[in-house]
């Protein structure tokens, strides 16, 4: 393997996914967010965004089968309408875009999307069709910057969806999305087996973190469970804004 993957650098890499996949697991987005910066420094950029997929499809396809009996398919497929090609075009774009305004314009989104549920009125429930244009920016986005996962917890959840519905269906959401993103990486030349290997290296710990936090999330008490996702939006939106990763 290349000089910057020793065993040092993979047990940190492997600890830090399991804590941020029980953070996902929980608040339903934000491990990605908070991994990427680790990973940056860990193995570099052009390594981070094609492993950091990997790892969010192990840890999404985890969080959609711990709360299989919660997922609302129809939303899952509006979303992927929009998500799929967005994707696709936004990984064959990843070697050439400027993501450092891209990254600040997401934060001021989060940002503003935390104001507004908590300033103004109860944000109006978005209706099913509504998420192919959700699904849209976040798989181009997420193509760019490795993971955009705040930037859809304000859609569903005024949708409605809280815990385990809402884990489920931004989970699966995510899984086409990221599924996505890795063909066009490999259409992009991004991929190699280094990076294949490195990521499946770091898929148990992913899984693990999934579990955990399904049982975290059992416990909790619905305004807790949404104000943790509003904290993550904040956390979210800071690290975008400061250039984190």
């Amino acid at each position: 393997m290349d000089s910057n993957f020793t065993l040092t650098a993979l047990l940190l890499a492997s600890l830090a996914a399991f804590g941020l996949a029980w953070v996902s697991a929980v608040a339903g987005f934000g491990g990605g967010v908070l991994l990427l910066p680790i990973f940056v420094a860990l193995f570099g950029l052009r390594v981070a965004v094609p492993v950091l997929t990997i790892t969010a499809l192990a840890s999404n396809g985890g969080r959609v089968w711990f709360n299989r009996r919660d997922v609302k398919l129809s939303l899952v497929g509006w979303f992927a309408l929009g998500a799929v090609p967005a994707a696709l075009v936004g990984g064959l774009a990843f070697a050439k875009a400027p993501i450092e305004p891209l990254k600040r314009l997401l934060g001021v989104f989060l940002l503003a999307s935390v104001a507004w549920r908590r300033l103004g009125k109860a944000p109006r429930r978005p209706s099913e069709h509504s998420f192919v244009a959700v699904g849209g920016a976040s798989g181009f986005g997420s193509a760019l910057l490795g993971t955009v996962g705040p930037l859809t917890a304000p859609f569903f959840l005024a949708y409605g969806l809280t815990k385990g519905a809402y884990i489920g269906t931004e989970a699966a959401s995510a899984l086409v999305m990221h599924s996505a993103k890795l063909v066009a990486y490999g259409l992009g030349d991004i991929l190699d087996t280094q990076i294949l290997a490195l990521g499946l290296v770091l898929t148990p710990a992913t899984v693990l973190g999934s579990w955990v936090g399904k049982r975290t999330v059992d416990r909790m008490s619905v305004r807790r469970f949404t104000a943790l996702v509003e904290f993550g939006l904040v956390v979210a939106g800071l690290l975008f804004l400061l250039g984190g990763g």
